[in-house]
């Protein structure tokens, strides 16, 4: 696509010349009961360079894949049922069901299994087929075009896996079509989020962020969100903890931080805390959107909102390509909570024309979980990294309490 390399170039000479170029930590371990020793890691850690981005999955390690399980056996980690139910997503908040609405989702590389893995696992929560077939399911390169990239990565193909599940859970008559881009060059995956919105995505999942964390010329690659209003573009705040990233630094998308959900004895039946994987804090770059009143950060806040990204309380993904093992395995990361919240915001119905979605949530924050324990680092205490009643960096307005406070429409 035009324009593509002059991104790369000018990334990789502004960033290596101001020493930016770094991956930001990979999330810790997590326990999630007394006696087990949960562990996960990050599948896309890469050598630094200043120009590429990262996926964001993260994956349960101390659970080895499961090559099968029987039909009336639920694999490790939560299903379709769990989220819907954690997020309310059945009952009187939600204004529709999705069908016809689309979640195009942004990913580097190509996996060939994408759609036979997909099918097995709508199969296996007895979800509605999502195929190429019955239009479904669409997988296309950043062209546009349907011959798919030529190169292929372990990580990536997890995190393409864990992204159409997560979706299919969350809203499973939604439309999903995949944008693969030549590799994770920034340049190319900005250039996939232009080909989502030219084939009419309103809402468009990335799960994945700059290696670089921050840099100082990020404002210029902010015009792929701002000259889309109408769209919702949804970015993870980070799995390395206290810190930000981009793109989710910019004023223009939905920056979505992590949480630990777990079930409970209590009226909602789910208890959630801010997971201390995510990332969350005060912009180095990017001005305050109107919709942001929070008195410590005269930048943009990260983050707008959560929903679950803990490995340990993870979503049961099923993948067979790359290295990470064949079959059912638990996934999460802030990749799981921006893949979640995108399908939310479909289910919410299109975004109102000429409107930011991110600035959906501060306008009706009763809709919303409040997550009030939790942090996920050292701030002196601040709600920039701890969570709180109200407002707080890891956690932002809350976990989506139904969709209404995901939808334009004035009620």
């Amino acid at each position: 696509m035009r324009g593509v390399r002059p991104i790369q170039s000018l990334l990789t000479t502004v960033l290596t010349v101001v020493g930016l170029a770094f991956i930001p930590p990979t999330a810790p371990a997590f326990a999630a009961t007394a006696g087990s020793q949960p562990s996960s890691q990050g599948v896309c850690t890469q050598t630094p360079e200043p120009d590429r981005a990262a996926c964001l999955a993260t994956i349960r390690t101390d659970l080895p894949p499961m090559s099968s399980v029987s039909p009336n056996t639920k694999p490790p980690g939560y299903g379709p049922r769990d989220i819907r139910s954690a997020y309310d997503l059945y009952g009187r908040h939600r204004h529709g069901h999705g069908r016809g609405r689309t979640v195009a989702i942004t990913v580097a590389f190509h996996n060939p299994d994408l759609e036979s893995d997909l099918a097995v696992y709508r199969r296996q929560f007895r979800l509605p087929p999502c195929t190429k077939a019955n239009g479904c399911l669409r997988q296309i390169n950043q062209h546009g075009g349907l011959t798919p990239p030529s190169g292929t990565n372990s990580g990536w193909a997890l995190e393409s896996a864990l992204d159409v599940d997560a979706v299919s859970a969350a809203c499973p008559r939604c439309r999903i079509l995949v944008v693969e881009s030549d590799d994770n060059l920034l340049g190319n995956l900005l250039a996939a989020v232009d080909q989502a919105v030219t084939q009419g995505a309103k809402v468009v999942s990335n799960s994945w962020g700059a290696t670089a964390g921050e840099f100082p010329l990020e404002t210029l690659f902010d015009h792929h969100f701002r000259d889309n209003p109408g769209v919702a573009f949804t970015f993870p705040a980070g799995n390395g903890g206290y810190g930000t990233t981009y793109p989710a630094a910019s004023p223009y998308v939905t920056s979505v931080g992590g949480t630990s959900l777990s079930r409970a004895h209590n009226r909602r039946g789910w208890t959630e805390s801010a997971w201390s994987g995510t990332g969350s804090g005060c912009s180095l770059y990017e001005p305050k959107p109107p919709f942001q009143h929070d008195p410590l950060c005269a930048n943009r806040t990260l983050n707008d909102l959560s929903a679950v990204a803990d490995p340990t309380t993870g979503l049961a993904v099923y993948n067979t390509f790359g290295a990470f093992g064949t079959g059912w395995q638990v996934v999460g990361g802030t990749s799981l909570s921006t893949a979640l919240v995108a399908a939310m915001y479909a289910l919410a119905g299109n975004p109102a024309p000429g409107t930011y979605p991110n600035s959906y949530p501060y306008a009706r924050p009763y809709a919303f979980n409040d997550i009030t324990t939790g942090a996920n680092g050292t701030c002196g205490g601040t709600y920039l990294c701890t969570a709180g009643p109200g407002y707080d960096g890891p956690t932002g307005i809350g976990t989506p309490h139904g969709v209404t406070g995901l939808s334009g429409r004035a009620w």
